[in-house]
């Protein structure tokens, strides 16, 4: 998955990638010809005391060190743009896939796992980029190169690097191999800490309520400590790779200056000659911890890369359609026929055979007892979800041949729990219609009666909301939200039990201002009380996903066991109030 990833998403980079290798190559190969400039300073500046040897010499070494650096400085340079343009297409990509998704995917992956993907996972394989652009580029290069070189100095202690290179190369691999699995978990724990710290912050006032900061503090603790005991197991393992690779390094520095001095005694070598062999030997082995060192990063974004790959894979349940319909008459008219739904691995259905016709200009209004359907059935008409059987149709086109645009223009959804956006109150009614005027906004809220609040803030139109609306109380979010949908002006209106928060009075005063505004489109309501869709052109009454009654007020009373039940219960608790 790491390969597949790396290759598509940095294929628009090729060209600086192909000037990083170059750039490296020429620092390196310029890093690797610096001993053997010394070593002929010593050899035939130092020893004959030729001192314009020594200079002229010198000042090549400058010369070369010079050009060393700025190859160096813009390799890493080219690298860190393409890692970091890197993790901004992954990032975006990531983004506008999870956009697609239905709420089905989304529940799937879960919000907290979906975003540490977008986060911590990006962030592991953008890293590794940097690093190869950086580090494992020239670390075969100087492998290579530096082994040339050493047998250009002396033959004879070359299987010094026979010994000294697999030794490190073993060690540090036997210590990756042991930190993939931990790097695997570490991403796993990553994800609960997120879901349980989202939790909490989300169900504060909940927690609060029901005294169970000892039990939350306890269960965020748990998944604490599980992370850290990873990172720790992890951090031991790197702990080791460091004394390794330096007892190799000393070991192999020792070996060389044994036996050299050996051969230099017997006038095999000469001093500068061991002394750029000692320099080669090290250049090798530290290209061989470099890239030791890569292949210690390699496995965790290997893990991330999958986790990335997993989420781009994915094809939303809801489909776009191949060739979508773009144009339709704009009547504002709604009809599901024989629609059938099943969650996957459900044991029933939890739709069942549903069928009617919303038209415009009149308010359909459903109505049923908890978990008998009414939201999931509201869901099929702006495709959070695709019909099991039958189908859906907005203006005589099933939802699953119209342009998604298309559709979602011809829709104002106002959904059961209603979600403000951090900003102000303007841009979250803007979300409605983005070129809606301040006069446009004020009317809406008239009509949701929520101008009254909205004018009591400092700020009006620009009063700050807080993330998810929770600096103004429940009511106040679903007025602002059917508000947000009025602004949108829309053929078919969907309120998911959006009055569910507002009192009696300022309920009736709401549907009073509204009527007039929808007069000419498709109304579609889920409520629980009775008295929000008394005066409904035709009531749904669903149990356990089946219609069980159709018709008006009156009629469902006398004629709907189900309804006439419903009723009882709200006039008795009316009267006990």
């Amino acid at each position: 998955m790491l390969i597949r990833l790396l290759r598509t998403r940095l294929r628009p980079y090729a060209g600086p990638l192909a000037a990083v290798v170059v750039l490296q190559l020429i620092g390196t190969m310029a890093s690797l010809y610096l001993p053997s400039l010394n070593a002929d300073i010593i050899d035939q500046g130092i020893a004959l005391g030729d001192t314009g040897y020594i200079l002229t010499t010198g000042g090549w070494m400058l010369l070369i060190s010079a050009i060393q650096i700025a190859c160096s400085i813009f390799a890493v340079y080219l690298g860190a743009r393409i890692a970091m343009g890197f993790g901004r297409d992954v990032r975006s990509a990531i983004f506008h896939r999870v956009l697609s998704f239905s709420t089905r995917e989304v529940a799937r992956f879960g919000a907290p796992s979906l975003i540490t993907r977008n986060t911590n996972d990006v962030q592991q394989v953008q890293m590794l980029v940097l690093m190869t652009c950086t580090m494992l580029v020239a670390a075969p290069i100087m492998c290579i190169g530096g082994v040339i070189m050493a047998l250009r100095e002396d033959i004879g202690l070359s299987w010094l690097m026979l010994v000294s290179v697999p030794v490190l190369a073993l060690a540090i691999g036997a210590i990756i191999r042991r930190m993939v699995p931990q790097f695997r978990l570490m991403q796993t724990r990553i994800d609960t800490v997120n879901r349980v710290l989202r939790e909490q912050i989300t169900g504060i006032r909940v927690v609060r309520a029901f005294v169970r900061e000892p039990y939350e503090t306890e269960r965020f603790a748990t998944a604490n400590q599980e992370l850290t005991a990873t990172a720790l197991r992890t951090g031991r393992l790197m702990a080791l790779i460091f004394p390794v690779v330096m007892l190799v390094l000393n070991l192999s520095s020792v070996a060389v200056l044994w036996f050299g001095a050996a051969r230099i005694e017997a006038d095999e070598i000469q001093v500068g000659a061991l002394t750029a062999f000692l320099s080669y030997l090290m250049q090798i082995l530290m290209s061989v911890m470099m890239a030791t060192f890569m292949m210690m990063m390699v496995p965790r974004a290997a893990v991330s890369s999958e986790r990335i790959v997993e989420v781009l894979d994915t094809e939303s349940s809801v489909a776009p359609p191949t060739q979508p319909v773009t144009e339709v008459r704009s009547r504002g008219d709604l009809e599901l026929r024989n629609v059938l739904f099943q969650y996957p691995g459900a044991a029933a259905p939890v739709l069942r055979d549903i069928s009617f016709h919303a038209e415009a200009g009149k308010t359909t209004a459903i109505i049923g007892s908890t978990g008998a359907g009414k939201t999931t059935l509201l869901s099929l008409v702006p495709r959070l979800f695709d019909t099991t059987a039958g189908s859906v149709l907005v203006d005589g086109v099933d939802v699953r041949e119209l342009d998604p645009d298309v559709l979602w223009s011809r829709i104002g959804l106002v959904p059961q729990r209603p979600y403000l956006f951090s900003g102000t109150v303007a841009s979250n009614l803007r979300y409605g219609n983005p070129d809606a005027t301040d006069e446009e906004l004020w009317a809406a809220l008239e009509v949701a009666q929520a101008r009254d609040f909205v004018e009591a803030m400092p700020e009006g139109l620009d009063a700050p909301i807080a993330q998810g609306g929770t600096n103004v109380s429940g009511g106040q979010r679903q007025r602002l939200a059917i508000a947000r949908a009025l602004v949108r002006k829309p053929e078919i209106y969907l309120f998911d039990d959006s009055f569910s928060a507002l009192d009696l009075g300022t309920d009736a005063r709401l549907r009073a201002a509204l009527r007039p505004i929808v007069a000419d489109a498709a109304v579609v309501i889920v409520a629980q009380r009775v008295s929000t869709i008394a005066d409904a052109d035709q009531i749904i009454v669903l149990e356990n996903g089946s219609v069980v009654g159709r018709g008006r007020h009156e009629e469902l009373i006398d004629n709907c066991p189900t309804y006439a039940e419903i009723v009882a219960s709200q006039l008795t608790t009316a009267a006990m109030a």
